[in-house]
């Protein structure tokens, strides 16, 4: 019952746990109260429990405690649990009167006190501490009320991935309890784009996970409960469905996806025309110290190679009219001329009248002779054509080139303009207009610099292309590692990018599910626009920071030993956090987690096919 000796408020109490029952961290309780001024009315406070304790009454020092337990000094053990308020209804904020018996939330008076009997479209989120099913308010998530998740945590240890692909795989496959249909406005419309950027786990997310089993029976056992948490939250046990494997085209004349563990994954790239014509070049300077210096020339550049993209098909690029005695720098002899090389086409036709650019080294090539070396020896100087300089001083041009020629290594894979049409429309990643649901596009083993080169293009073109599709799905976008794209100082076309998706993003259908290790070194505006905050375990002096401060104070103290797989949950509609455990994944993560049996069903089914 609520105890009389400490402070009861509309917000916040304590009560005594009767002998032999137990409470602990966690649990949602409820108390009914009587209306003081109103005979028969009664005000019902939901709440859940933040802080239990036992200690000695009636002792006053601490040798006491000795002398208690070898029954020389009487004393008694007070057994309390202290309550954060989650809902008062109806809403008059009397506090609770000391001795009002205080009942454990089950049934109904879990759900008010979860606020789940106000949801239009509960998702399944994860599993409560006591075994109940615990749900987001999947409107925070749509753009109906919200959108956005935002998950952080120690690498390693917050299962941050996994967490945000288990909601992945709720939001595809969650039913509506009362409808039964999916949760999905437009289910066949729906896209996921999940950036894969550890080793190659997440190629593997259509294959059964061997293990699944046994660690779902060890929670059942550990828990004494009959169902798997799969049963709990009503979602089915099996991998993703629908789901496209894109990894970076590998270097040479074969276009081959770049993976050595998994087969059956697409190669992408874009071709050189791409490049000009959907305006990439801020992507290969996203460095904000690059964008500072030369960002006026990057935008002149871009509008110039897009102009010359425009009355050009590709893949390759043509260089300009005046420009027909140009030779790209890998076609020239010792002695600057154009030479034939029997086994690359590229410099046959470099010859012809308009030279044909068909390596991002022949781009840099022919934007160095632009920029730098074209009339060099004319009586000011500085060389460069003035159509394309925009009045920059050379040394800022040279800077450009430099910044260019350092990319080219990293990015000469990615972007090519020597593919017959065929090949380039078969590298093409086009996530919205593709039969798969789940894309699943690889860049752990690119370099940092292509890393942000290929996050940063597919964001946007998925941006735009939401922006002109009419009836529209909803669009999920998983990007680990978000300090790294929106990092809390400086600017880049990326950070714009990501700025949009949190900012403009809701009304367009598209999602965010960013997780990082730091919140505190992502843009704020990107944080603060995420309406549900995921925390995994924290590091101590991370959990200090401001970016925390929705979770209350016993929250912040927890988050520094939860163990992988628990998660403390904050929506909006609900005022405190809630702590979820979620299941084991059904799908593999890595290639030794991959099942390889085949069932006694699936064997008779190949077998009637074969007969």
């Amino acid at each position: 019952m609520v105890l009389g000796t400490e402070d009861a408020t509309p917000l916040a109490f304590w009560f005594g746990v009767a002998e032999g029952v137990k409470v602990q961290l966690d649990d949602l309780v409820y108390v009914a109260v009587a209306d003081p001024a109103e005979a028969g009315d009664t005000v019902r406070f939901y709440g859940v429990v933040d802080e239990v304790r036992r200690r000695f009454e009636g002792v006053q020092f601490d040798g006491d405690t000795e002398l208690v337990t070898e029954g020389l000094l009487p004393a008694n053990v007070a057994y309390a649990a202290h309550v954060l308020v989650t809902r008062v209804e109806p809403e008059d904020y009397i506090p609770p009167t000391p001795g009002d018996r205080v009942f454990a939330a089950t049934g109904a008076a879990l759900e008010k006190a979860l606020y789940v009997d106000s949801m239009e479209a509960p998702l399944p989120a994860g599993v409560l501490r006591n075994g109940e099913p615990g749900y987001l308010n999947y409107d925070f998530i749509s753009g109906q009320k919200g959108a956005h998740i935002n998950i952080s945590g120690i690498s390693g240890i917050a299962t941050k991935t996994s967490y945000a692909l288990f909601l992945l795989f709720s939001i595809f496959h969650a039913r509506h309890p009362k409808t039964g249909a999916s949760l999905l406005e437009n289910p066949n419309g729906s896209k996921a784009l999940i950036f894969n950027v550890k080793g190659e786990d997440l190629l593997f997310l259509d294959q059964k996970n061997r293990t699944f089993a046994e660690a779902e029976r060890k929670w059942q056992e550990k828990h004494r409960s009959a169902r798997t948490r799969y049963d709990l939250l009503g979602l089915p046990t099996r991998p993703f469905e629908s789901v496209g494997l894109h990894a970076p085209a590998a270097e040479g004349r074969t276009l081959q996806a770049s993976t050595k563990t998994r087969e059956g994954v697409a190669p992408y790239l874009w071709t050189l025309h791409d490049f000009a014509r959907e305006r990439m070049l801020p992507f290969v300077l996203a460095d904000k110290d690059a964008m500072t210096n030369l960002g006026f020339l990057v935008a002149h550049v871009e509008e110039r190679l897009y102009a010359l993209a425009q009355a050009q098909r590709g893949p390759h690029l043509e260089v300009e009219d005046e420009d027909a005695g140009f030779v790209p720098e890998g076609s020239r002899d010792l002695y600057g001329r154009g030479r034939i090389d029997p086994d690359e086409e590229v410099s046959v036709e470099s010859l012809g009248p308009r030279a044909r650019l068909k390596t991002f080294d022949d781009l840099v090539s022919y934007l160095e002779y632009k920029l730098l070396l074209k009339d060099a020896e004319g009586d000011d100087g500085k060389g460069g054509d003035r159509r394309w300089t925009a009045n920059q001083a050379r040394a800022t041009r040279e800077a450009f080139v430099r910044r260019l020629r350092g990319a080219a290594k990293h990015l000469r894979a990615l972007v090519r303009g020597d593919l017959s049409a065929r090949e380039a429309a078969r590298a093409r990643l086009d996530i919205l207009g593709s039969p798969e649901q789940v894309h699943v596009v690889d860049i752990h083993d690119l370099a940092p610099l292509a890393q942000m080169f290929v996050v940063g293009v597919l964001l946007r073109s998925v941006f735009e292309a939401q922006e002109a599709r009419s009836g529209r799905g909803q669009v999920f976008v998983v990007l680990d590692e978000l300090n790294k794209y929106a990092p809390a100082e400086g600017d880049s076309p990326i950070k714009d990018v990501l700025l949009d998706i949190a900012e403009r993003g809701r009304s367009l259908g598209i999602s965010l599910i960013g997780a990082q290790q730091t919140a505190s070194e992502v843009e704020r505006r990107v944080v603060g626009n995420a309406a549900v905050r995921v925390v995994g375990r924290l590091d101590a002096a991370e959990s200090e920071r401001a970016e925390y401060r929705f979770m209350p104070r016993s929250y912040l103290g927890r988050a520094t030993i939860l163990a992988p797989g628990t998660m403390i949950v904050h929506q909006p509609d609900v005022p405190q956090p809630m702590m979820l455990n979620f299941p084991f994944p059904a799908w593999a993560t890595r290639k030794k987690e991959c099942d390889t049996r085949v069932s006694d069903d699936e064997a008779l089914g190949v077998l009637g096919e074969l007969g």
